[in-house]
């Protein structure tokens, strides 16, 4: 029998470089202390890592592999990781509330993103969701995020950049109006998933149904009961979609130690709540779902009391950084980049000097992650 020839002669996917070999100018490098508090870097020749602990060299950690321990001044032992993507997401820079990596797993899993896949994503933040997504798409898929804020599309730029060690080949990123956009960007009927994180994803329904092929998925993140239920009426009512379903997810870890096994105290509990629909064809109308009669027909001013409410970020708790910090956040997204320039800067003027001494290079900013949102 022939053995199937599996070795693939393509060019290494987006992002795999940053992830394998020693550390380099640039990389983020995850530091635990022996309490399990974490701090994440972003290395530069010649900075240093303070701590009360001491301080770490970052020239202790270039040149060599993830999972190695260095000490601090102090005599403190550190561990060095690369962050994945949970650790990533937890620690960049963040202009608006992200999707958490337990609803992002979900969306690319149950919303059945594929390799070579057409998305589109609304509302792109930060850009949590959309390092999942284009992970999932790979570089021969597209991912089309439209954002209303410059701002924002500008640290989920830089972020997509320093997590992938480049710009990603197939995302491209709107500043504009979904419902205005989407229909120059995309034909019809083009888009496999349309994913929709924003705060009155019942006004962009039918707009999504547009662009979706048959057969394929809107998916809703929103944050409250009252935008779910709204949104779920507004699916129903354009008969172009499946039955909707509805669910949370909710991740609790676990404490060992010997034989005291048991559940940690704290977890990460309700943060958003996902809807899946599946497009019909066009012109056929999906099945009538049989229901139990309901007991007794809504008031129309409960209705009107669920439904009327404008829906603000305040008033469903959301919180967005203040345009100082944006600006701030901004510059902090992109320090990758920020850095090889540097070091590409650096070379160039050594070897045209002969061995002159270099400039200092551009510091960078710690950023920690042990004050994780529950």
């Amino acid at each position: 029998m022939e053995a199937m020839n599996t070795t693939s002669h393509d060019p290494a996917p987006t992002g795999s470089r940053v992830l394998r070999g020693p550390f380099r100018p640039g990389d983020k490098v995850q530091l635990t202390d022996p309490r399990g508090r974490l701090n994440t870097i972003v290395l530069a020749p010649g900075d240093q890592f303070h701590t009360h602990k001491g301080w770490i060299e970052h020239d202790d950690l270039l040149g060599r592999p993830a999972g190695v321990t260095v000490h601090s001044t102090a005599g403190v032992e550190f561990q060095a990781m690369r962050p994945g993507y949970e650790d990533f997401v937890l620690s960049m820079p963040r202009g608006a509330a992200v999707i958490y990596p337990k609803d992002a797993a979900l969306i690319t899993t149950m919303g059945d993103v594929f390799p070579g896949s057409v998305v589109v994503e609304a509302g792109v933040g930060s850009g949590a969701l959309t390092l999942a997504l284009l992970r999932a798409v790979g570089d021969h898929g597209r991912v089309l995020s439209f954002e209303r804020r410059q701002e924002f599309a500008d640290i989920a730029s830089g972020n997509i950049a320093d997590f992938f060690g480049s710009p990603h080949p197939a995302w491209s990123c709107t500043v504009g109006d979904l419902a205005e956009e989407l229909p120059r960007a995309l034909e019809a009927g083009e888009a496999d998933r349309v994913v929709l994180d924003m705060l009155a994803p019942w006004e962009c329904v039918d707009v999504a149904a547009d662009a979706l092929t048959a057969g394929g998925m809107l998916i809703v993140y929103v944050a409250t009961a009252s935008q779910l239920s709204r949104t779920a009426e507004a699916v129903r009512s354009t008969n172009r979609f499946a039955e909707p379903r509805a669910l949370e997810s909710m991740v609790r870890d676990w404490h060992l130690e010997g034989l005291a096994v048991r559940p940690e105290h704290r977890m990460i509990g309700h943060t958003g709540f996902l809807l899946f629909a599946r497009r019909m064809d066009e012109g056929v109308e999906p099945l009538e779902r049989s229901r139990r009669p309901q007991g007794s027909t809504p008031d129309e001013e409960d209705l009107d009391a669920w439904f009327e409410p404008e829906i603000t970020e305040s008033a469903i708790g959301q919180r967005t950084a203040p345009p100082k910090r944006l600006r701030k956040l901004g510059r902090a997204a992109g320090s990758r980049a920020r850095v090889e320039a540097a070091q590409d800067g650096a070379a160039t003027d050594e070897a045209a000097t002969e061995g002159a001494v270099t400039g200092e290079a551009v510091p960078q900013e710690e950023v920690t992650d042990d004050t994780r949102e529950d």
